[in-house]
């Protein structure tokens, strides 16, 4: 286990929201899920920057893969039963088996369909948000991070090539405003 590994599971198990979340999620029974990309980022970087308690969320995501479960009412399902154990958090909830029927509409081009969440987690926005966590049956937390942690600890801000284009990249840098919000945020232009 890596530095930043121990690192980011203390912060967890010191984050009382976050727990909360992950035990909730667990409670649905899924078989591949996570909780990841702007909560695990959001959580470490106002930890870098001294700030404590819960961050700013837009939203809390959980992802999963059920290739077995296409229909999106069963997210809706899902991210209902969380609500009601969890309301607290503003939860979305996405099955990463189905990104690939929704992405061109959404992001322009269209995408081959993934096959594991690990994969899906691979392709994330930016290197630093390709991070999930997840709550073993032993209350262990377990992390996904196919790009490592690195540049989630070094406050560096760099596209995925793999799913997002140029484009996007720079809509999200300026809808995010990461160096505002983290003035230790270093950020890598398009």
């Amino acid at each position: 286990m890596s530095v930043h590994e121990e690192r980011l599971r203390a912060l967890a198990l010191q984050s009382p929201w976050l727990m909360e979340g992950l035990r909730a999620a667990r409670s649905l029974g899924l078989s591949s899920w996570c909780i990841g990309a702007g909560a695990v980022r959001n959580l470490v970087w106002d930890s870098l920057h001294g700030r404590s308690g819960r961050p700013e969320l837009a939203d809390v995501d959980l992802v999963y893969f059920d290739a077995h479960s296409m229909q999106a009412g069963s997210e809706q399902a899902l991210q209902q039963r969380l609500q009601a154990v969890c309301p607290e958090l503003p939860w979305e909830v996405c099955n990463q088996a189905r990104v690939h029927l929704w992405f061109e509409a959404h992001f322009g081009h269209a995408v081959a369909p993934l096959q594991s969440l690990e994969e899906s987690v691979a392709c994330w926005p930016e290197y630093a948000t390709a991070v999930g966590l997840w709550l073993d049956e032993r209350d262990e937390i377990q992390v996904i991070a196919p790009h490592g942690l690195d540049d989630l600890f070094g406050c560096v801000v760099r596209r995925n090539p793999q799913r997002v284009s140029s484009e996007t990249y720079r809509q999200r840098l300026a809808q995010k405003r990461y160096a505002e919000r983290w003035p230790q945020v270093r950020v890598h232009p398009a």
